[in-house]
C-alpha cells in the first residue's frame, strides 16, 4: 500500500482516510465517525467536513483501496518487472495487511455496498488481465469477465475461510504474520496452476464447449 501506516507528513485527508481503512480493517464496516476520529486525533466533524458523511467516507476508502489492488497487481504482470515486483511485494507483504483486512470487512458484511464493492474488484482484476493480455504476459479468455471474477471469487473466498467472522475483532497487530504464513502456503500451488495447466489436454474444455454451443439458440 502506499500510505495506510500513518506517516506523519501526511494530509489531514489521508490520515482521516487511513485511519478508517485500519479501523474498518480491525472492527468492521459499522465503525462509527467517532472511532475514526478517535483513531487518527481530530473531530467526526472534520471527517464530515472532508468527506460529507460515513458513506462518503467509505466510497472513498473503497475507491483507494480499489485502486492500490490494481497497482499492486498491474506491476506483477509488466513486462520485464514483474518478477522483482512479486518477490519485492513478497517480502513486504506485511505492510498491506489494513489494505487486506479492509477487503475481508468489506466482503463480509454482504450489503449491497458489499456486492458494489465485488464488482468493482472483478472490473478492476479484468482491467489488468486486460493490460497483461496486450503485453504477452497473460493468456487471452474465451470469456474475460468470467475468468476475473472467478479469479476473485476463489482467491476472497479462500481469504474469508481462514479469519474472524464479520462481528469478531481482526488483529492488525498479528495480520502481517499470519499473510506471511498464508502466502507460503499458497504461492507455490497457484503459480503452479497459472504456468503450468492442471491437466495434460483440452479434452474436457473441448466437450463442455461443443455441449455449450449446441444448447444457445
Amino acid at each position: 500500500m502506499r500510505s495506510v501506516e500513518g506517516v506523519s507528513d501526511l494530509t489531514t485527508r489521508a490520515r482521516i482516510r487511513d485511519a478508517a481503512i485500519r479501523c474498518v480493517a480491525r472492527d468492521g464496516v459499522n465503525i462509527s465517525l467517532r472511532a475514526i476520529a478517535s483513531e487518527c486525533g481530530v473531530s467526526a466533524s472534520l471527517i464530515v467536513h472532508h468527506f460529507g458523511s460515513r458513506a462518503g467516507l467509505r466510497e472513498h476508502c473503497d475507491a483507494y483501496v480499489l485502486d492500490s489492488i490494481r497497482e499492486l497487481k498491474s506491476s506483477v504482470l509488466e513486462p520485464g518487472s514483474g518478477v522483482a515486483a512479486m518477490l519485492a511485494q513478497l517480502e513486504n507483504i506485511g505492510s498491506y495487511a489494513p489494505l487486506i483486512g479492509y477487503l475481508i470487512r468489506s466482503l463480509q458484511a454482504r450489503r449491497p455496498a458489499s456486492r458494489a464493492f465485488l464488482d468493482h474488484l472483478v472490473a478492476t482484476t479484468e482491467g489488468y488481465l486486460a493490460k497483461g493480455t496486450e503485453s504477452g504476459i497473460v493468456s487471452p479468455s474465451r470469456d474475460p469477465e468470467a475468468r476475473a471474477r472467478a479469479l476473485v471469487e476463489f482467491s476472497t473466498g479462500a481469504l474469508l475461510l481462514h479469519v474472524p467472522g464479520p462481528n469478531e475483532p481482526l488483529d492488525l497487530d498479528a495480520l502481517p504474520a499470519w499473510l506471511r504464513s498464508y502466502s507460503d502456503r499458497l504461492l507455490l500451488p497457484l503459480l503452479e496452476l497459472y504456468t503450468e495447466p492442471l491437466l495434460t489436454d483440452s479434452t474436457m474444455l473441448t466437450a463442455y464447449l461443443a455441449v455449450r454451443e449446441a444448447a444457445d439458440p
